[in-house]
């Protein structure tokens, strides 16, 4: 986190400008993954959103049965908790990469 503030520093208006709007158009939406998570939780349809393809088709497989249904409500629950974290750390993520891709730009 430390790295991106003094990446960020080193940038002007207009790169922090491409910075926010690419963030904005490759990061993932906060509302948007809560809904899929409320509407499509239980079939692991936030996790698909988030590129957690594993866990969401483990969540998907176990949603069939009726046993796989109790153990995927629990892990449902507990994604409430984490889903804040995941989103955050998407964007971070994308967050480094195209400061990243700006600085090589700027060297160059």
């Amino acid at each position: 986190m430390s790295y991106n503030i003094a990446v960020k520093s080193q940038l002007d208006a207009r790169e922090l400008l491409i910075l926010e709007q690419e963030v904005k158009n490759q990061g993932k939406n906060m509302v948007v993954a809560y809904i899929l998570w409320y509407f499509l939780g239980l079939f692991g349809g936030h996790r698909f959103y988030l590129r957690k393809k594993g866990s969401a088709i483990a969540q998907l497989i176990l949603s069939i049965t009726m046993i796989g249904m109790i153990v995927t409500c629990i892990w449902w629950l507990i994604d409430a908790f984490l889903l804040h974290t995941w989103v955050k750390d998407h964007n971070r993520e994308v967050e480094g990469r195209v400061m990243d891709q700006i600085m090589m730009q700027k060297n160059a």
